[in-house]
Formats: C-alpha cells, structure tokens, sequence
C-alpha cells in the first residue's frame, strides 16, 4: 500500500486542522495505521493509532482528548483531526499501516508502510 499524508501548514496555537492521507493499492481494511510525529531535532513518536475496522482507538498521552484518529475504507482515507494546538504540536507528521496479523501497535517499527510526512508548525 502506499500512502501520502497532506493538510499541514501553520497554524496558530488553539487551531484545529484536520490532516488526511490517502492510500492507494491494497484494500485499506487490509491494515491498521498510525500517526506518527517528528519534531525538529527529536526522534518519531508515537501519535495515534486504530485498528483495521475502527472499533479500537490508542493514543499519545500528550493528544489524548485533543486529537481524533479515523478512517474510511472504502474511500481509502485515514484522518488525523487535531484540536487546541500547542507550538510543542509542531512536527512532520507521518501515517503509516501495519498488515493486520496481530493487534494494533503504538511502536513504529510494527508498521511497514510509511507516507512522506506533512509539515505542521504551530505558531503562539
């Protein structure tokens, strides 16, 4: 499967963006996937995850309560709907999807497929 995350920018502090990645191939339900985010000078951390039928959900401490992770299969589209934005938000975010052959992961090297990353940057 091959994906491209877009719906980045900048952002003032307390905005609400919506990020999308599309994914193209193999059947979408095939995989569960991820957001991930790198920050400038900082590794790629775990942002949110959900489970190839959308009934599971995981999120970073540091979203919960602020970011929503969902998909659409049929349309071939995972979303990343991020809410109260902190300048701490910014980051290249990146989704990704993981073949479902064991339960939805939170640690990066379970996911196989990657996007190119979409550039967020949060202004105060």
């Amino acid at each position: 499967v091959q994906l491209q995350a877009f719906g980045g920018g900048l952002v003032q502090a307390g905005g609400s963006p919506r990020l999308s990645c599309t994914a193209s191939g193999r059947t979408l339900s095939n995989y569960h996937v991820g957001w991930f985010r790198q920050a400038p000078g900082k590794e790629r951390d775990f942002v949110a995850a959900c489970n190839w039928s959308g009934s599971q959900n995981l999120y970073a401490d540091s979203v919960k309560g602020r970011f929503t992770i969902s998909r659409d299969n049929a349309k071939k589209m995972v979303y990343l709907q991020m809410n109260s934005l902190k300048p701490e938000d910014t980051a290249v975010y990146f989704c990704a999807a993981d073949v479902v052959y064991r339960g939805v992961s939170i640690n990066e090297n379970d996911y196989e497929y990657w996007g190119q990353g979409t550039l967020v940057t949060v202004s105060s």
